[in-house]
């Protein structure tokens, strides 16, 4: 009699971890804005309780997150060249990524930040300023305001082609001149990022008599 090889246990299924748990919110909240534990759960095909093995709840999923996001960011940029510099590769990337995930913004902005990844990442920003000559007093207003100001230039990036538009029957002559004059499409958003960036950076280096280089850098 021929001898038949029987698997043991239970079929082949995906390891539930943190990592699959992100990609599966990320995608949830990139199609809907939001993301509730039962949706999360049925996507990745298991038990709500089960997520409870590697999160703490809903405000567990939104560090998975941060984490999601984060890892796409050029944290390595905060360690070569100059400070100015430094910064800007970094939060270049910033603006990418949550240019390409604008609906992730609200959920990451209204929480507390936990993440190891992103408190290494402005702890090492933090000591980029402070080679810089900029007290610790100030360096978390200054990345807040970076931080500010990427977050709406990532937002820009997903606004519509026209942005602004002048009804017939109203009287802009200034602002209509400016607009015709502005370039369209990724490139005006692109570049008023890139004027802002340069701005910000350089009133940083120009009270603490840094030599800023920002404006130089290749983007």
């Amino acid at each position: 009699m021929t001898e038949v090889t029987r698997r043991v246990g239970r079929p082949a299924k995906a390891v539930l971890t943190r990592a699959r748990i992100g990609s599966a919110a990320l995608e949830l909240v990139d199609a809907t804005g939001d993301f509730t534990l039962p949706e999360l759960a049925r996507r990745l095909g298991v038990q709500t309780a089960s997520l409870y093995h590697h999160v703490d709840g809903r405000a567990g999923i939104i560090e998975v997150l941060r984490e999601q996001v984060s890892d796409a960011m050029d944290a390595i940029a905060l360690e070569d060249g100059p400070w100015d510099l430094a910064l800007a590769r970094y939060f270049r990337s910033y603006r990418q990524v949550f240019a390409t995930h604008p609906r992730v913004v609200p959920l990451l902005t209204t929480a507390t930040v936990r993440s190891e990844k992103v408190i290494r990442a402005y702890d090492r920003m933090v000591a980029r300023l402070g080679e810089a000559g900029i007290p610790a007093e100030r360096a978390m207003r200054i990345l807040t305001a970076l931080d500010n100001f990427v977050i709406g230039s990532a937002l820009d990036l997903a606004a519509p082609d026209v942005m602004w538009e002048v009804p017939d029957d109203v009287e802009a002559p200034a602002l209509s001149a400016a607009l015709a004059a502005q370039p369209t499409n990724r490139k005006r958003a692109d570049e008023a990022f890139e004027e802002g960036l340069t701005r910000l950076l350089a009133s940083v280096t120009a009270e603490y008599g840094a030599s800023a280089s920002v404006g130089e850098a290749a983007r």
